[in-house]
């Protein structure tokens, strides 16, 4: 299997698309990551990870176990495709990725965490006003980036 070292550097960007879904990228480099033992702070099936899992309709563990047998992104788009209990047209796609790449914190609880975090890591950074913007720069940030 072919798993990023996610103690040396970030799993992909939450933004970046794999089918046209934002987050799958990025929790499939942290699951591969997770069963090579190289995972670091990162964590499969997380929150963030869980919002994919449910648009879509796939199990967790049953991903889980198509990355432990080695396939590649390619595969693993095609798996989710037939195995999705939501089958989502181009359409519904766009507009869940869409919306993710702009949500933002939506309780008290979010935000106060939201902004701790922001705080923590860079606090003078304006342009920081989304999940994925928090997570990039703490990326960044936890291998060496200056915010």
């Amino acid at each position: 299997m072919n798993a990023p070292d996610l103690t040396k550097r970030p799993p992909r960007s939450v933004r970046v698309r794999l089918g046209g879904f934002v987050i799958l990228a990025r929790m499939l480099d942290k699951g591969r990551a997770e069963i090579a033992g190289i995972s670091g702070e990162y964590h499969y099936n997380c929150p963030l990870d869980k919002h994919f899992l449910d648009f879509v309709g796939v199990d967790p563990a049953a991903l889980r176990i198509q990355l432990s047998e080695g396939r590649g992104d390619g595969e693993i788009l095609g798996w989710i495709s037939e195995n999705a209990a939501h089958k989502r047209s181009d359409l519904e796609i766009e507009q869940w990725s869409s919306y993710h790449d702009r949500r933002g914190p939506s309780s008290v609880e979010q935000r106060e965490w939201f902004q701790a975090l922001h705080r923590e890591i860079g606090m003078l950074r304006e342009d920081i006003s989304t999940w994925a913007d928090l997570l990039d720069l703490d990326d960044f940030c936890s291998f060496g980036g200056k915010a």
